[in-house]
């Protein structure tokens, strides 16, 4: 069974934790999402970051929605991340792209850095 929670010990919470994985991570973009990964040196479980800046999104609305489809695709590709630190940035184009592309891009994006992190 897939454990679908979403705990503060699987959250980026302070400003230390995003700066670390800005200054020294591997990115996957694409027309939606930009992914930043870091490989936590303390091999917790994976840990989730969001950035979804107003600029890019101006309705709140569609910020929350984006928020959401970005924790459920943690919660179900948690185990397959191991020990990862991702932070998900939103570009403007992902406040107009249906649900089932943006959700589709998001598990594009964790198995691509799975694969590039932690099969090293």
């Amino acid at each position: 069974m897939i454990c679908c929670r979403f705990p503060r010990s699987a959250r980026l919470l302070t400003a230390a934790d995003f700066k670390q994985v800005f200054a020294r991570s591997h990115r996957s973009a694409d027309t939606y999402f930009t992914v930043l990964a870091h490989r936590n040196e303390v091999r917790s479980p994976a840990r989730l970051g969001l950035a979804i800046a107003k600029k890019q999104v101006r309705r709140a609305s569609r910020r929350n929605l984006l928020k959401r489809l970005a924790r459920e695709c943690f919660r179900i590709s948690q185990q397959k991340l191991g020990g990862l630190d991702l932070v998900v940035m939103a570009r403007a184009a992902a406040a107009t792209a249906p649900r089932e592309r943006l959700n589709a891009s998001l598990q594009k994006h964790f198995e691509r850095l799975t694969t590039d992190l932690l099969d090293q």
